[in-house]
């Protein structure tokens, strides 16, 4: 590549990324090593030998990877995949290690990286290698996330869920209703929302594979997808933990929590409506709640599934439906969790989208808005939690409204950035011939 190239902007804004990403992931493995744990660079290197975490989202980031591949490409490259896993599973099968599958994809992910620097030149090399970013950016989230984690259980001692749990009788503790309706469904509907609560990643790359669908044929990659508003939410989001820390229902008033719960409440008792305090919590549980990316992942799904098939259409809308259900009733999170991570991507996803298309007037005052209503709902829950909870048909139809106005410009804005469909030209009316 000569020098003139490198200058260009768009070559230095990725060359900016680059670097900022690795020196996001060096810090987060030095923090997880203070803390005498590996650290998401490390996980990530064991997964090539010992049994991954998900299989699932191996096979899914490989999926994203093989978009720019020609289809007998993409048959060779899952058959070696799965003879890799074979080769895995009979040995672990003798040794009797632990079970998993998934270590095929990623040497399939990292051989076609050896292959664009060592096969392909020019803009088939960038193309190959942002394919192979994008497959590796995928699991490298879910490493950094689980780092974050640990980081907030760490760094954050006490916790605000008795704020959040005090607001949320605004909006009529929607977690201890759904907690009582999933004990109801049985192990059944507990198993379905369990596997849509943790293949969320999977579904995702599902909706983001359709909207690739054409890269192998224009050799290029749209310049907005799922993908990219996963991972910015998924950057985003933990610094939020960080500022709110929140531990969930489920372990400030539930059985998980231990000793360390306010009182065995959750889902069958309301919280008592008294003066919230911040309050100790153990150095193991996640303070992952405020806002609830799961939520917020999936009104990304949901959002992206609009423009394709009707059978997309209804997989977004089900595993938006479904990930409330499992965040509210398996009491991982408050319905003031949930509000709050519909703004979150809604502001997040017009931002992008704003970048994109290059930014206007109406673009900067949709995410200033959205900016402000989720600043809103996060001041509010922690100085005004008392109020809400004695006037709730005052501010519950309040946060509601905050919500729906934020989904109103979001809808308004975008359907106003669409691209103008020219009517069909009309015949002019021409003399009867005699």
């Amino acid at each position: 590549m000569t020098f003139a190239a490198w200058r260009r902007p768009r070559t230095i804004l990725w060359a900016t990324v680059v670097v900022v990403a690795l020196g996001f992931f060096i810090t987060l493995e030095i923090a997880a090593r203070h803390y005498g744990l590996p650290g998401p660079m490390t996980n990530q290197a064991k997964e090539v030998i010992l049994a991954p975490k998900s299989g699932p989202l191996l096979y899914a980031s490989m999926a994203l990877m093989m978009v720019v591949l020609t289809w007998r490409e993409r048959f060779i490259a899952a058959g070696i995949a799965v003879g890799i896993d074979i080769i895995f599973f009979l040995v672990r099968w003798a040794v009797d290690a632990k079970m998993m599958f998934g270590n095929g994809a990623l040497w399939v992910i990292l051989g076609y990286a050896v292959i664009a620097v060592t096969r392909r030149t020019g803009r088939e090399r960038i193309l190959l290698l942002k394919a192979v970013g994008l497959g590796l950016l995928l699991v490298a989230g879910r490493k950094t996330g689980d780092t974050w984690l640990l980081i907030t259980s760490k760094t954050r001692p006490t916790v605000l869920d008795q704020y959040v749990a005090v607001a949320d009788h605004a909006l009529g503790n929607p977690s201890w209703l759904a907690g009582r309706i999933v004990e109801a469904t049985g192990t059944v509907g507990e198993h379905v929302l369990d596997y849509v609560y943790i293949q969320l990643a999977v579904a995702a790359v599902l909706v983001t594979l359709y909207q690739l669908r054409n890269v192998a044929a224009e050799r290029r990659f749209p310049s907005h997808h799922l993908v990219r508003t996963f991972l910015v939410i998924g950057l985003l989001g933990p610094g939020i933990y960080m500022i709110f820390p929140v531990v969930g229902p489920i372990f400030a008033y539930g059985a998980d929590g231990g000793h360390w719960a306010v009182a065995d409440l959750w889902p069958n008792t309301p919280t008592p409506l008294s003066t919230p305090h911040a309050m100790p919590f153990d150095e193991i549980t996640p303070r992952n709640c405020m806002p609830s990316l799961h939520t917020a992942w999936a009104t990304a799904i949901f959002i992206h599934s609009r423009k394709g098939p009707r059978l997309l259409r209804f997989g977004g809308t089900f595993w938006l439906i479904a990930t409330l259900g499992a965040t509210l009733g398996f009491g991982y999170h408050y319905g003031t969790d949930i509000i709050a991570g519909v703004v979150f991507t809604l502001t997040i996803e017009a931002a992008l989208r704003s970048q994109e298309r290059g930014w206007d007037r109406a673009g900067i005052q949709l995410v200033a808005y959205g900016a402000a209503v989720f600043t809103a709902f996060l001041v509010s829950y922690r100085y005004l939690p008392m109020e809400m909870a004695e006037y709730p048909w005052i501010f519950g139809p309040i946060l509601i409204l905050a919500m729906i106005s934020v989904i109103y410009g979001y809808v308004r804005t975008t359907k106003a950035w669409e691209p103008k469909t020219a009517p069909a030209p009309q015949r002019e009316p021409q003399p009867e011939l005699v």
